[in-house]
């Protein structure tokens, strides 16, 4: 029997946080945390990162996991995240999935194979040279002619996944869309309770603001000051998250601090705008407009109902 695997979406600065905690405690449930910049230790600032005493005793993984300077992929989160599935469900508890990192949550809820198989490490190799004697756009123009899909859904900074598209078609001669189509992407042991919070585009948009304001007042500039001093650099994955990548261009006399705010709400807000879009993509989510409710309360009150009606 396939076991139960609760999770929670949307957009950044939509109130994920305080109603994950609530719907923890109503449903005996633990939290796996998908975002992709809260997994990092040191940086809490910029990436709004739970407190602990927000967490209310809830447990939560998946943050703070990961020393900034190490690259970490999908198929690593992937694999942490199962085997946290497995101790919640050895607890007796319910595995809640609650972020905004959509490539994280689709690696839960959707069969992709992440051993890798088509591989050709010889010609990965070569294409990772190329990258680094051509530049990065060089690489990703290779994909315009036989992955057109693919070449326009990926930026050249996006050099792993770049590279993985050009190595599955030399290998296969499909696309590596045209390969995850042919593999039961449902096919997966859980059962999926998907909800995602909205809430109306100018108020969120509003809350972007308000947070980033919040998180100069926190100091954010003295956050990335300290991650500089530790090495980190913009080269680095994990320093090209929104509100970092801008800090360091400030601090490097790019851009001036004005700039930096514009370019961070600007980024924050077009990034919510995409996860939306993503996650919109996968009918088995319910969506819940925040709007429709007076508070907090009756989300989380819609959100058990609905799913304790499933179970």
């Amino acid at each position: 029997m396939k076991k139960n695997l609760f999770i929670l979406a949307g957009p950044t600065a939509v109130g994920k946080t305080k109603i994950s905690i609530e719907l923890a405690k109503r449903l005996n449930g633990e939290i796996i945390s998908a975002d992709s910049m809260q997994i990092y230790k040191h940086m809490d600032i910029g990436s709004a990162k739970i407190k602990e005493s927000e967490k209310e005793g809830i447990e939560h993984f998946l943050i703070d996991e990961v020393d900034p300077k190490n690259e970490f992929s999908v198929s690593e989160f992937h694999d942490k995240a199962v085997k946290y599935i497995d101790d919640i469900y050895s607890k007796g508890k319910l595995p809640m999935i609650v972020g905004g990192t959509g490539l994280y949550i689709n690696s839960l809820i959707f069969n992709y194979n992440f051993a890798e198989t088509n591989k050709d490490e010889e010609y990965r190799n070569f294409l990772v040279e190329e990258a680094e004697n051509k530049g990065k756009e060089y690489v990703h123009e290779l994909l315009k002619e036989v992955d057109k899909t693919s070449y326009e859904k990926l930026f050249p900074n996006d050099l792993k996944r770049v590279i993985r598209a050009l190595e599955v078609y030399k290998v296969t001669g499909k696309t590596i869309h045209e390969v995850n189509e042919e593999i039961d992407v449902f096919d997966i042991p859980y059962n999926i309770h998907y909800y995602v919070l909205n809430m109306d585009r100018e108020k969120l948009y509003e809350r972007i603001n308000l947070r980033v304001d919040l998180m100069f007042k926190e100091g954010l500039i003295e956050e990335v000051k300290t991650l500089k001093s530790m090495g980190l650099h913009k080269e680095m994955q994990s320093m090209k998250g929104i509100g970092y990548k801008e800090i360091l261009q400030y601090l490097d006399n790019e851009i001036t601090l004005e700039e930096a705010e514009y370019l961070i709400k600007k980024g924050s807000r077009n990034y919510a705008k995409r996860q939306l879009t993503w996650f919109r993509k996968d009918k088995r989510s319910t969506w819940i407009d925040k709007d429709n409710y007076i508070s907090d309360e009756d989300i989380v009150d819609v959100i058990v109902k609905d799913y304790t009606s499933k179970i």
